[in-house]
This record gives C-alpha cells, structure tokens and sequence, in this order.
C-alpha cells in the first residue's frame, strides 16, 4: 500500500505522499537524539502546560481533525468527534497526574535512604494503526512524552494526513521541535530502525503478524516493546441479565467504528434459556441500523477502512457458510455502493470448534453462540488464542465473580461495554499481545525503574 488518502466511502484517490528517504530518516533520528537530551531534564510543569495545549488545540479544531479521520479512513463523523475529545482527555489526564506516577517511591531497607526512581528511556517508536488514528497515536503521546521520553510515530499508510496533524498539534502545543515527529515511511523500514541505537523501544498496535515480526525484531537487539494486537471479544449474556440493555449494548459494541475495532464485540455467547429473544432483538436493532455517507449525522455504519479489509470479511463470512453456518442478516458486500461497504450481518450455527470462528471479523459481523449455563459460557468464551476484552451480563454476584476470576483476557467488564479510559489500564493476553497502556501502568511501561540506595 503506498502512502496516501483514499476515500473509502467513494474509492477516490484524493492525495499521495512521498516516502520519506533514507537520507531524511537519519535526519530526524539525529534530531530525536538531539531533543530527548535536553527534554529529559524538562520539569513537570512546563511538559503538564505543553500537554494541556495540545488538549486545548485538540478541542478547538475538533471539527477539522474529525474530518480528516473520516476522509481518511471512514469513520462516521460524529465518531470522529468524540475520538478528538478523547485525545483532549488523555491528554489532560497525563498532564495532570504524571509527577504523582512518577515520583520517588521510599523503601525502608539496611541503606540509609532507599527509593524507586523512574526515568525515561529515551527515543520510542510508535508504530500505529489507521482504525483509531488520532486515539491510538495520543494514548501513547501523552504518557510517554510526560515521561520525558520522546516519539516516532509510523503511522498506517492509509491515514498520512492525521499523522502528519498529529505532529502539527504537538508542535503547535510547545513542545521542543525534535520531540515528537512523523516518519512517512513503510513497513519495510522498521527492522532498520529498530536497529538504530537510538531507538531504545518500541510499542505497536496492530495485527498478530506485524506484532510478531516487531517483537522478533527488537528481542535481537534486546528492546523493550509493547504490544496491542487483535482480539475476538466474547460478550456473555446469561439468563439473569437485563436483557433490554444487553441487546441495545450488543448492537453498539460490534458496531464500534464500523466493526473495526479490537475491543469490539465479537462473539456473543448467550444462555439458551434466552437465546430466541436475544437474537430476536439484536435483528431488530441490526435491522435498524442505517449504512451511507459517514459525514451525515444519521449514519451509524459507514464503509470499512480499505478494499482488501471489506474482501477478507467477505471471505470470512462465506467460509463460515461453507462450514454450516446460517446467516440472520447480511453476509454479503453492498454492490450498490461504490466505496468499502458490507452491511451488519449475524451469524448463527457455527461450529465454535470450526477454524474459521477461532478467527478475528474486523468488520460488522456478529458470531452468535448458544450455550446452556455458565461453564460453558466461560469455556467457548477461553476458547480462542485472543485475550483483550470481555464484557459479560449478569446481575448474579456469583456468577459475576466466577466471570471476573476465570475469563483469560487483559479486560473484563461485567454489565457494560469494554472501552479503553485513561484511567484504567488496557492491553491483551495470550495472542493479543503484551504489556499495559494508560493508566499508572502505561506511563511506566517507557521507563527505567531505577532503585537507589544510599548509606
């Protein structure tokens, strides 16, 4: 994919971008190097102002932000709005709670005086998908350039324009030129950076397999990353749940950004006792729901991100139907629409056993279980090589700690809808990858947890 915008809601190729060149690469490394060796030593108060700048920057340009992401990458615009309004949040969350996560932690030892000091790394990679373009990038701005650290963002290919804002904001904000920059490059030139010793770290977000080749990479030159890879969210509903706001939930949580979302919904593994009427009333809401042109405010499904993301749905869902499986809405791509659009579909009577639902649908699909009590239901929602969320509806107390203690996931959300929050911590098990962002836990992941002892 080269690097440029594309309307997924049309097809249109509206604006190209050069790579940058080798040449320029070093040039931006060598001021990243530069920056961090003065910003490391800048206080608390003068980066919480910056980060309330751009926070500020944020909110007074939201209209013009959110519709670069939906040009960009298709996001329903009111969505993009309130993606906007989350950076702003972050970003202020940092700001204000930063020194007090990071401050010296005393241990009374043998020594005279012992403590727990956190120091930044350095120069950090950040390697970012298009689904959230603007929220994925500032979740790891605004810890890790409090922190003192100092970013390199390479974002997708497909979403050159929110990279490049991204870096116009922080600018924008005051911060020193050097400390946070955009490389317009490939994924072909991430190996070679992680080998440059001025990188110290690495966090990406994205699929399994470019997970796997970061991790590869930077554990032969002995790097720390972070990674937040994919994920096939069970949502559990068990007879006791209210059952009106469990369907209403269901609809928004697989609907999120169009489908393309890692902690959307993706499984809804339900009691059989109220099976029938849960599919019953998630139809009627699918039903509902209205596909078009992402810049209108009635739009809730707009077209997925780019062609080859709306052919492999298409080829996950008639995979499923060669498997046995039936199909309640949906199940095939919009011919009448000219951009990436694949309309809300429900799938029921797949074998959970069969390969395919081991799968992850980045996309509109709904993969609809029955099971017959709570075992079950925490054993087919265990049984995928994913671990990022799970929300799950009951309001018997021992059904909710007996969910909270055995799902195997970074998340689990009983009677509400997994959602990243700048106060919680959030990441993945198992494949859907490792370590922690927001939260006290993501601003120390880029860190040197350094002990100090003194006698």
């Amino acid at each position: 994919m080269g690097i440029a915008t594309t309307n997924p809601a049309t097809g249109e190729l509206l604006k190209t971008f050069e790579p940058h060149k080798d040449q320029e690469i070093a040039t931006k490394l060598d001021l990243a190097q530069q920056a961090f060796e003065h910003y490391r030593k800048t206080s608390f108060q003068q980066k919480s102002g910056w980060m309330q700048k751009a926070a500020e920057i944020l909110e007074q340009q939201k209209a013009d932000f959110a519709k670069i992401m939906t040009l960009e990458m298709g996001k329903t615009y009111n969505s993009a709005i309130a993606e906007v309004e989350k950076c702003a949040w972050v970003c202020r969350y940092y700001a204000e709670h930063a020194a007090q996560f990071l401050a010296d932690v005393y241990v009374e030892t043998d020594a005279s005086k012992s403590f727990i000091k956190y120091q930044p790394l350095g120069v950090i990679l950040a390697i970012m998908p298009w689904n959230f373009p603007f929220w994925q990038v500032f979740r790891f701005v605004a810890p890790a350039l409090m922190a003192g650290n100092v970013g390199l963002l390479k974002h997708a290919s497909n979403v050159p324009q929110c990279a490049l804002a991204i870096e116009e904001i922080i600018q924008g904000a005051g911060f020193p030129q050097g400390v946070f920059q955009t490389l317009l490059i490939g994924a072909d030139k991430i190996a070679d950076l992680i080998t440059d010793e001025r990188i110290k770290a690495a966090t990406l977000t994205g699929s399994e397999l470019a997970g796997a080749s970061l991790a590869a990479a930077a554990g032969k030159q002995i790097k720390k990353t972070v990674l937040e890879l994919g994920g096939s969210d069970p949502f559990i509903v068990l007879e006791s749940a209210d059952l009106e706001a469990a369907v209403a939930t269901a609809t928004t949580a697989r609907m999120l950004n169009n489908g393309q979302s890692c902690i959307a919904a993706k499984r809804f593994i339900v009691q059989e006792a109220i099976a029938d009427k849960f599919e019953k009333l998630l139809l009627e809401k699918y039903q509902a729901l209205k596909i078009g042109d992402p810049m209108q405010p009635d739009t809730d499904i707009g077209p997925l991100a780019t062609p080859s993301i709306l052919h492999d749905l298409d080829q996950q869902v008639q995979t499923c139907v060669k498997s046995g499986a039936k199909i309640l809405i949906g199940g095939e791509a919009l011919a009448d629409h000219p951009g990436n659009f694949y309309p809300p579909t429900i799938v029921t009577e797949l074998s959970p056993d069969s390969a395919i639902a081991q799968e992850e649908f980045f996309g509109p699909v709904a993969l609809l279980f029955r099971i017959p009590n709570l075992d079950e239901a925490i054993k087919l929602a265990n049984a995928t090589p994913f671990g990022l969320g799970a929300s799950a509806w009951t309001t018997n107390s021992q059904e909710q700690q007996r969910l909270i203690d055995e799902i195997e996931a970074g998340a689990v959300f009983i009677n509400g809808m997994v959602k990243s929050d700048p106060r919680i911590s959030f990441g993945g098990i198992k494949r859907s990858g490792y370590g922690r962002e927001l939260g006290i836990h993501g601003i120390h992941e880029f860190v040197n947890i350094k002990t100090v002892w003194v006698k």
